[in-house]
């Protein structure tokens, strides 16, 4: 986050409802100069105030720290929109319907973003019974290795969490399964298509 409040989205919240800058001032009991301030970027709201400024516009707090009125809606969804975030300080492994603005250990987590599989990271797909057997030819050593495989199906997501120094494999059942990722810890996110 480069930006602590943005003064657009008070503005934008402010004026779809209806209020002046001397009114929201009255509210949060400041002066109508700090609400100018804060709206062409010349200041920013003390933390104190958040809650309150937040309550008077109609949003989240976290709406106000990320620059946009987020609005509670059902959207029709999309599989494929899914999103996949790694923390690169714990590891912990996370996964959004959509965009998202995902948190982990104080940091801002980008998206995912797979590439095909290269050279590097060579897989091979094996059919036994009712499942694919996955296996990676990647090193598993405590320094490089692979953190999962998931596979995207028409219904969601499996995951199968990898561990250092253990085997780079998984068993997948055949039934939906569209694309599978895996996720190396230097280089990033992969994606292959069982097809």
């Amino acid at each position: 986050m480069n930006t602590y409040v943005t003064g657009g989205i008070i503005k934008k919240l402010r004026e779809k409802r209806a209020m002046t800058q001397a009114e929201l001032a009255e509210k949060l009991s400041v002066s109508d100069k700090a609400i100018s301030k804060w709206e062409t970027g010349k200041g920013y709201p003390d933390i104190t105030l958040l809650e309150p400024l937040s309550e008077m516009l109609g949003v989240s707090i976290s709406a106000l720290l990320a620059g946009s009125d987020i609005v509670n809606q059902n959207r029709s969804g999309n599989i494929e929109r899914s999103r996949l975030y790694v923390c690169p300080v714990c590891g912990n492994i996370l996964f959004a319907g959509g965009d998202a603005e995902i948190h982990c250990c104080g940091i801002a987590l980008p998206p995912l973003e797979a590439e095909p599989a290269d050279r590097e990271h060579p897989f091979s797909v094996e059919t036994i019974e009712d499942e694919y057997y996955i296996t990676l030819d990647h090193p598993m050593t405590k320094t490089h290795y692979v953190s999962f495989i998931a596979v995207l199906r028409s219904d969601g997501w499996e995951l199968h969490k990898l561990y250092p120094e253990g085997e780079a494999a998984a068993r997948i059942k055949i039934g939906g399964a569209r694309y599978f990722y895996y996720y190396c810890n230097r280089h990033g996110l992969f994606k292959a298509s069982f097809r």
